[in-house]
């Protein structure tokens, strides 16, 4: 007995053996994944896009995205993950595998793909064929990592390049994207310098642009009074002739069909990369559909502002459960959320606080705020003190974690309100000083560092800005309708 019993113990422990290895060879971890991808991160990075802000801005946000997607596939339940559409810019580095007639001057090309694979190797092969990148270095893939390089329990941010041993450049001939960005940054010009060769070009391109910037003031001016538009945006950095079209677009719908746009009153109209309604309530419209589909998105707006107040009525259920702690919804600090994926996000959390009574005080939590996740397992505090919160998150665990950071979280929302009233005021200071015709940032420009450049722009005034469109970016580089962007740390 006792030998039989050794033995099945030692068949059950062989086969459990082969299970494992079939399981590694099928699987690959994050830190593989990031080693498969680095030939994709040094064509799609945003650092290279310096001079091309709308580009670098698209790469940005699809590498967060697919990050997400990357990261999610990492945890238990993965085949729930959805299908999941990104566009890259992709440069030139000599190392795709096939050469693309679609390069335009820049030197880079628009790639559009959808993810919809359920493992992280079949997703780095689906990314890099896409791409036309070679797949070759993946048939050598090691299948296992070794314990002391095993990525972080929180998952591994696959965006982030990875350095290559310098000979290995040598060898292949290929270029090192390292010493791309020191040159360039050795070579950084001053601003003064910058801008006496480059604000000629600026005034002719603002000068040449003055029709199509009044043209956008009409048209914005002219549909929000007459449907009633709280506002008119725009999710991309879009030219002004850009934007003039897809205005004038919506002014011929308007004459066609004014039926259809009866149920805009009242709302925020956002051209955006698909049609919809997002988390705060806004409409979105794609400026690749057809008339058609905008039409048809107007038409199930009522619906759409019924699961806008069932949002609302869920968010105020959670703010009694937690304190006072209202449930936000910040585009700036991730991708665009639809109505209808805000809502299921809501109404799980809701349950699961339902399913177990908390004793928070009623206003414990009041003046603090929190955004939900789906893809997180553990909350944490956001530097500009929101709350983040997992929508799984245990009751008991997450009232714990809001008792003991309340104090730090009320003081970084303090610390958040009180530089965006001085980014306000810096702001206005700059538009005073130097005559500019309008001054943005970037979304990567926090407000810390806008309030540090505005400061030293007053105080080193140039004349050469008089008159002109600055935008505080990461680069410089002249637009094409004559906005100047400078980094928010230029050189004196």
């Amino acid at each position: 007995m006792a030998v039989n019993s050794l033995l099945r113990c030692s068949i059950r422990l062989q086969r459990k053996r082969v299970l494992t290895h079939l399981a590694q060879q099928r699987a690959l971890s994050g830190a593989e994944a990031v080693t498969a991808l680095r030939p994709f991160y040094f064509a799609v990075h945003p650092d290279f896009f310096g001079q091309y802000p709308i580009e670098r801005e698209v790469n940005e946000n699809s590498l967060k995205r697919l990050n997400s997607y990357l990261d999610h596939l990492q945890k238990p339940g993965s085949q729930s993950v959805r299908p999941m559409t990104l566009t890259f810019y992709v440069r030139d580095t000599k190392e795709s595998s096939d050469v693309q007639p679609d390069f335009i001057a820049s030197g880079f090309r628009s790639v559009s793909f959808t993810l919809h694979t359920y493992d992280i190797l079949s997703t780095v092969v689906n990314v890099l064929k896409s791409c036309s990148l070679p797949t070759e270095h993946m048939k050598d893939l090691k299948t296992s990592v070794e314990t002391s390089k095993s990525p972080p329990e929180g998952g591994v941010p696959f965006y982030r390049p990875i350095r290559w041993n310098k000979s290995y450049y040598s060898f292949t001939g290929f270029k090192d994207p390292e010493q791309e960005l020191q040159q360039a940054r050795r070579v950084e010009p001053t601003l003064i310098l910058w801008l006496r060769k480059n604000e000629s070009e600026a005034m002719k391109k603002s000068t040449a642009s003055l029709p199509r910037r009044e043209e956008l003031n009409r048209l914005k001016n002219e549909l929000s009074r007459k449907f009633d538009l709280s506002d008119i945006r725009w999710q991309r950095s879009w030219g002004v002739a850009h934007r003039c079209s897809q205005l004038q677009s919506l002014s011929r719908l308007s004459q066609q069909d004014p039926r259809a746009l009866r149920n805009l009153r009242g709302h925020t109209v956002v051209f955006a990369d698909q049609s919809g309604m997002n988390a705060s309530g806004h409409i979105m419209l794609g400026t690749m559909d057809v008339h058609h589909q905008w039409t048809k998105l107007f038409q199930q707006l009522p619906s759409y502002c019924s699961l806008l107040q069932q949002s609302d009525w869920l968010k105020e259920r959670i703010s009694l459960l937690l304190g006072g702690t209202q449930v936000v919804h910040e585009e700036r600090l991730g991708p665009i959320q639809p109505i209808t994926e805000h809502y299921s996000t809501l109404n799980t959390f809701h349950k699961s606080l339902m399913s177990r009574r908390l004793r928070l005080h009623p206003r414990s939590m009041q003046d603090l705020s929190m955004l939900l996740e789906n893809d997180r397992t553990n909350p944490s505090l956001h530097e500009m003190g929101y709350f983040i919160i997992p929508t799984t998150c245990d009751p008991p665990k997450l009232q714990v974690y809001l008792q003991s950071h309340a104090p730090e979280a009320r003081q970084r929302t303090q610390r958040r309100n009180q530089l965006q009233a001085e980014e306000e005021a810096a702001v206005k200071l700059c538009l005073q000083n130097l005559s500019l015709r309008s001054l943005s940032k970037e979304p990567s420009v926090s407000s810390s560092q806008m309030i540090l450049c505005c400061r030293r722009l007053v105080e080193h005034p140039s004349p050469l800005m008089q008159g002109l469109h600055l935008c505080v970016s990461q680069f410089y580089s002249v637009m094409q309708d004559g906005d100047l962007c400078v980094p928010w740390d230029w050189k004196n």
